[in-house]
């Protein structure tokens, strides 16, 4: 059975995520440290729940150790803010982010958009070989929870688009790395099949 673990920045709410992950086959473990990531587990999810700057405070604890997963080649899927942790720096936070994708993460613009933006929007996606979105249907509805979002230098690492008002990253895609923006485990059978997808990325990564 295929291993997964979601880290737990302390703000809780997990539990829609951690059901998906079982329905697909997977075994899963909630953890607030990564000791025995690299040993125990076959992939780890940063969930979309939380704020920046506490998050980062949770996660730089042990952040040698989740380099560590990376470095070992593990499979990472980051949800939302799990996303956008991943980058240099957000301008919801002070702190500096992980550094892992190169870019930063904005403020979705108040004047001309409703925030947050809460609600099912279509994805364009932009890779047909993203391994996230194996047998998911271009313009498939998924489901946000966000006020900001990410801007990587290198666009070409880019999955998918959805349009708020202006077009924004709705996933990435970078060696182990996976995110989204949205919330899969929140977005009815399209995203079950991302979960689905990504415990069948852990399984062949092993």
């Amino acid at each position: 059975m295929i291993r997964i673990s979601i880290f737990d920045y302390g703000a809780g709410n997990i539990f829609s995520l951690e059901s998906s992950l079982k329905r697909n086959g997977a075994k899963v473990s909630v953890i607030n440290d990564f000791n025995n990531v690299v040993e125990d587990f076959d992939g780890v999810i940063l969930p979309g729940v939380g704020n920046f700057d506490p998050a980062l405070i949770s996660i730089n604890k042990c952040k040698r150790k989740f380099l560590n997963c990376i470095e070992k080649n593990i499979p990472i899927l980051g949800i939302c803010l799990g996303m956008e942790m991943l980058f240099e720096k957000s301008e919801e936070g002070s702190l500096e982010g992980l550094k892992i994708i190169n870019g930063e993460v904005l403020s979705l613009p108040k004047n001309r958009i409703k925030i947050p933006h809460i609600g099912w929007n279509n994805l364009d996606i932009v890779n047909e070989k993203s391994k996230l979105f194996e047998g998911v249907p271009n313009n498939s509805w998924v489901y946000f929870v966000h006020s900001y979002y990410t801007m990587p230098k290198d666009a070409n690492i880019i999955t998918a688009r959805s349009n708020y008002g202006i077009s924004i990253p709705a996933s990435v895609e970078t060696n182990n790395i996976y995110c989204t923006q949205f919330h899969p485990e929140k977005s009815s059978k399209i995203g079950e099949k991302m979960i689905k997808n990504f415990v069948k990325i852990c399984t062949q990564s092993k």
